[in-house]
Formats: C-alpha cells, structure tokens, sequence
C-alpha cells in the first residue's frame, strides 16, 4: 500500500485539519473514515464552504421543508442546517478530541461575516454559536481585526475556544496571540480552568497571489535583465517566509515568565494554524504550503485537493526553521523593490471579509428562493 505522507505530518508535531464540510460526507461516512485512517484530526468551516455545501444541495430539502412547516425565518433555517453538520462532524471527531485531551478533534464554525467590524455582536452570536452547538469540541472563528480582537479575550475569558481567522500580518498574529493569553490571565483570576483551546489562522496563498501581481508589474516596468531576474526570483516566497517569522513570534511569546505561570495551571498554547494552504498557481508546487511549513505545535488546515495531494507525495521533514536568514532577507527585498507589506496584508484582510459577505449573501438568496418554492407547493 502506498504511503500516505498525512500521517507523518502528526510525527513532527502537526495536526492534519481539513478546510471542508458538507452533509454529504457526514452521510455517507467518508468523514468518518477520514478521520479513522487518513489522519484527519480536524474541521474548519466558514461561509463560502457552507454555500458551496447547502445550495442547490438535495440532501438539505427535507430539513428545509420542515424549518418553512414549522414557520422559521431563512437565517434560522441556516443555523439549523449548519449546527446540525457541526454538531454531527463534532461527534464523530469526538474520540479524536477525547484521545487528544483537547488538543485536536475540533470542527470550527464562524460568525456572520457581516460582524467582523462590530465587537459586542461578535461576542453575543458567539456565545449564542456556542450554546446551541452544545459541544465541547467545537471553536467559534473571529476574524483577526481590531473589533475582533476584544472579543477574542472575551470569549476566551467565558471558556469558549476561538479560531482566529483571517490573520495575514505577524503584527495581527501577535494581537491575536495576547488577546487569547489576556483571556486565560481574567480565567486564572476568577479561579475558573485555563485550559481553554485556540489556534491562530494566518493565511498562505492569498498572500502570494496578491504579491506576485505587484511583482509581476514591476518586471514589465524594469529597465535591466538583472532587474527583471530579481524580481521574478521573489515570486511565491513571501506567504511561506512571513509564515516563518510569525512561528518565530508564536516561540517567543510562549517562552515568557507571563506565559510560564499560565501554563503551570495548565494552559494550552495558542497552535498557528496554516490557513489558505491550496497553490493557486499551477507554477508552484501543489503541497508548498505543507511541505515547507512542517513544526510542532502547528495545523495545517488542507481542502480536499491538497490532501490528496499531500497524502500522494508531500516531502515530510521539519522544516519550519529552516532558513530563517533567506525568509527575512526575502521579506526585505519586497520591501526594497516598493511593495508596502503592511498594506498588502490590510487589503487582503479586508477582501477575506468580502470572500465570505458574497458567499453567505448568495446562500441566503439560495434558501430563500428555495422556501418561497416549498411555501407554494
């Protein structure tokens, strides 16, 4: 039988999460069996996943017919439909949670996208997310803005784990990282349990595709060969060596005497989570984002394409500190040919925030359509 490279990812101290939820796999046990033999160890959802999984799906008639009997608006029609696969995905990674002593095993679900600006609405639907899920091994997303923030340490502080999503930046990874330890610091002070679970998303491919653009411009604008061999040189790096230094942040600021005391009662640390971690480039190798972001105390959130890619032929070593000289050097390079980082990254946050307005608008269009039909049978 062929190696299937997942499984070796766990011996460096990675977890394997997928980036994908639907009825479908729940049903016909394909979830189940991915996470017994394929080293699934978690799931990550948000609105563009659920849109692609619900509309125009057969499998979620009958509970849409039933929430139009029973009177509900098409928002709780939604939640009904999404807390029911959360719920479901969360039983059957149950033993993983369990066997993990709540480390993995998690399905995350986010909050509206339409609250990623709005700090007390995010706190109200997450508690809300977390109370009607009612399971121990599901984390609520918060995007990692400056509203979303605060409401990371609070929902931390009431014990419920976060998946913070949409980090782009070291700055916002650092942000996010001391709003979960603040969290755990209001826990310790109440006497209540610190060993809450988190991890932080920051994003890969998005980055590059983003990057190489403005590189891409660059090179029709230089005047030199050597100029133009430069600049092509800096295609596809950045994602992977911003994802160093920011593992390079996550070992710092977990070897502090103020983390110390909050581990010493049992804290978990914050895990970086690799999010966005398909090649959007055909140019590029597919598993780039695996294989060249392997360390402990990490996940790698993959969607289906790239697990079957990694499972096929990911090159598994510990390679996430490797070259750390080359990933500065790269991230002041880019500065250096006039691309501000820090832009970059503020733009892509803002457009994630979109990626997921226009997907759960369209949902709910989908369902609309689809109650309106089931109002006139």
């Amino acid at each position: 039988m062929a190696t299937n490279h997942l499984l070796e990812l766990q011996q460096f101290g990675q977890s394997v999460w997928m980036d994908n939820l639907s009825r479908d796999i729940i049903v016909s046990g394909k979830l189940k069996e991915m996470v017994e033999t394929q080293g699934i160890r978690g799931i990550t959802s948000n609105p563009a996943i659920f849109e692609k999984a619900i509309a125009g799906n057969a499998i979620y008639d009958e509970a849409i017919a039933e929430g139009v009997k029973v009177g509900k608006s098409v928002n709780e029609i939604y939640e009904c439909l999404a807390f029911t696969d959360i719920q479901k995905a969360a039983d059957i990674l149950r033993p993983v949670y369990e066997s993990s002593e709540g480390v993995d095993g998690y399905v995350s679900i986010e909050v509206s996208p339409y609250l990623a600006n709005d700090t007390e609405g995010t706190i109200a639907e997450a508690r809300r997310f977390w109370q009607a899920i009612d399971r121990p091994n599901v984390m609520i997303k918060i995007p990692g803005t400056p509203a979303g923030f605060p409401a990371v340490e609070r929902v931390i502080s009431e014990g419920i784990p976060v998946n913070v999503t949409l980090l782009f930046s070291v700055a916002d990874y650092e942000q996010a990282a001391l709003a979960y330890i603040r969290g755990l610091e209001q826990r310790l002070a109440q006497g209540q349990s610190v060993k809450v679970a988190s991890v932080a998303s920051f994003f890969l491919s998005r980055i590059d595709t983003k990057v190489d653009v403005l590189l891409d411009d660059r090179i029709k604008q230089a005047t030199s060969d050597a100029e133009k061999e430069k600049l092509a040189s800096l295609k596809g790096k950045v994602a992977i060596a911003n994802a160093k230094l920011a593992y390079q942040k996550y070992k710092a600021l977990y070897d502090t005497p103020r983390w110390h005391a909050l581990k010493a009662q049992g804290a978990m640390v914050q895990r970086l989570l690799w999010a966005s971690t398909s090649t959007k480039n055909p140019a590029y190798s597919d598993v780039m984002y695996v294989d060249n972001l392997v360390g402990a105390n990490t996940v790698n959130t993959m969607p289906p394409e790239t697990i079957l890619a990694c499972a096929d032929h990911c090159d598994v070593a510990d390679r996430i500190e490797m070259d750390l000289d080359s990933a500065r050097q790269v991230m002041a390079d880019i500065q250096a040919v006039g691309i501000d980082l820090d832009q970059v990254m503020v733009e892509l946050q803002t457009e994630g925030i979109d990626k997921f307005i226009k997907p759960f608008a369209s949902l709910m269009r989908s369902l609309e359509n689809k109650v309106q039909q089931l109002k006139a049978v």
